[in-house]
């Protein structure tokens, strides 16, 4: 149980956390920015016509989410050997540092207009992502002691920070982009990388026994971690993560539309006047973080206060709920091309109200399976467990790109009904297996109920 008397001088507090979380907070933050900068405008730099006043490739809407779905299942899948790189050779520290670099370089790259500098920071990015995403988050998760109950809490702050950078980038990022030119809007996302960067560097005293090599470490229960065969519960622990990484492929092929085919039906489908000015399209971005960040805390209050109650309230059964809630929100997508093949322009309140459903389904399913991972994941397989959690995201981006590209032949409403449909249906399927799977778990989050009282008129505020 945590003892909130209990403190390291490393481990001095802001806000009730470890200042670390911040400096891990920020540093995520501004990682976030560069890549979701980039990405809120890479499609539509893609598919802008060369003969334009802002130029872009000239691609097709097949070519362009076709590259758009191997790039963001590569960014994700790199996570795998960047998480072996850390519990093998470096730490999770450094991989972060290395990382951080490797992402200046390539979002400083792609500001370059030439095709060879194009691919060059596309593939700069996907390293750099892979050293630095699966290493950052299982960070977080080293702040906290075992058992201690703000753990989950700690990653709905950190997600947040996220999706601050992701808010931020879509708006800013996508307005000088679109308006100004793609690549100034390239360099931008990469500056914001560099801001990361820096802060990063300052803050390595907020971190000192956090992310360290393992393999150096004099500490007797992580030297017997490190030799010691896989115990017969951590193994039905990993069949419990595998399967919850089934739940995040599927998830994120949906949600991933948001950037590929969703991108594309704001520029081309929908009516974006409002009050006489036309809203870029890729200032709808900005909706799922702009969602998260006024929501994350209340959904994470709410689950909490479900565990207090005694209400089912496991990691994996918040992950189920989170996939079948932003399932139901591609109803609302289904619904704007219904109205599109009517009238010729749908609603922008379609799209609003589907990245509203899409963000709690988010905050029910992301930052909670950050979480779970840290507990569950053995420690010697600390980062090589995220890592493949993030390729699974990965794949679900690649699922999404499949899908964007099917919509030429099948249609928009045909897509999203089919992609609202399947996730309904896989989530209420695992459902059916929850108990089975909650005792897989053995007792991992048996001891979240018990909290201080501190947080209990905190939770009672909500």
């Amino acid at each position: 149980m945590y003892d909130a008397n209990a403190k390291a001088p490393e481990q001095q507090e802001l806000f009730g956390h470890p200042k670390g979380l911040f400096i891990l907070f920020f540093t995520e933050m501004w990682e976030r920015f560069s890549y979701y900068g980039m990405r809120a405008i890479l499609v539509l730099y893609l598919v802008q016509k060369t003969t334009d006043a802002n130029p872009g490739l000239g691609w097709t809407n097949t070519e362009a989410l076709a590259l758009y779905g191997w790039y963001t299942m590569l960014v994700y899948l790199a996570s795998i050997p960047g998480g072996w790189i850390a519990d093998k050779y470096l730490g999770q520290k450094k991989s972060v540092l290395y990382g951080g670099i490797l992402l200046v370089a390539g979002h400083g790259i792609l500001a370059v207009q030439a095709m060879w500098a194009f691919y060059t920071g596309l593939a700069l990015i996907i390293l750099g992502v892979g050293m630095l995403k699966p290493n950052i988050s299982t960070m977080v998760g080293g702040l906290y002691p075992k058992g201690d109950i703000r753990r989950d809490k700690g990653f709905t702050i950190f997600y947040i920070g996220i999706n601050i950078g992701a808010f931020l980038s879509s708006l800013i990022v996508g307005y000088v982009g679109e308006v100004h030119g793609w690549h100034y809007g390239f360099g931008l996302a990469g500056i914001g990388m560099a801001l990361g960067l820096f802060q990063y560097l300052y803050g390595q005293k907020y971190l000192k026994n956090v992310g360290n090599f393992i393999g150096v470490s004099k500490d007797p229960e992580e030297q017997a971690a490190l030799k010691r065969p896989l115990t017969k519960i951590e193994k039905d622990r990993l069949v419990v993560l595998f399967i919850s990484f089934l739940l995040v492929i599927v998830f994120w092929g949906a949600f991933e539309q948001a950037g590929g085919l969703m991108n594309i039906y704001a520029k081309e489908k929908t009516d974006r006047v409002l009050l006489g000015f036309e809203i870029p399209a890729s200032t709808f971005q900005s909706l799922n973080a702009f969602f998260i960040i006024i929501l994350g805390t209340v959904v994470a209050a709410f689950w909490a206060n479900r565990k207090l109650k005694g209400k089912k309230a496991s990691s994996i059964f918040k992950m189920i709920i989170g996939l079948i809630v932003m399932g139901i929100g591609f109803f609302f997508m289904s619904a704007a091309s219904a109205q599109f093949e009517a009238n010729g322009s749908s609603a922008m309140y379609w799209l609003v109200l589907a990245y509203l459903f899409h963000t709690l389904g988010e905050l029910s399913l992301s930052p909670v399976a950050l979480s779970f991972i840290t507990k569950l994941a053995p420690l010697k397989y600390a980062s090589i467990m995220m890592g493949i959690y993030f390729a699974t995201t990965g794949l679900g981006n690649k699922v999404a790109g499949l899908l964007g590209e099917s919509a030429s032949e099948l249609g928009e409403f045909t897509v999203f009904t089919g992609i609202a449909i399947f996730c309904v249906a896989f989530g209420l399927l695992v459902m059916l297996f929850i108990n089975k799977l909650e005792a897989l778990t053995h007792g991992a989050e048996d001891n979240e109920h018990i909290v201080t009282d501190k947080e209990k008129e905190e939770l009672a505020s909500h």
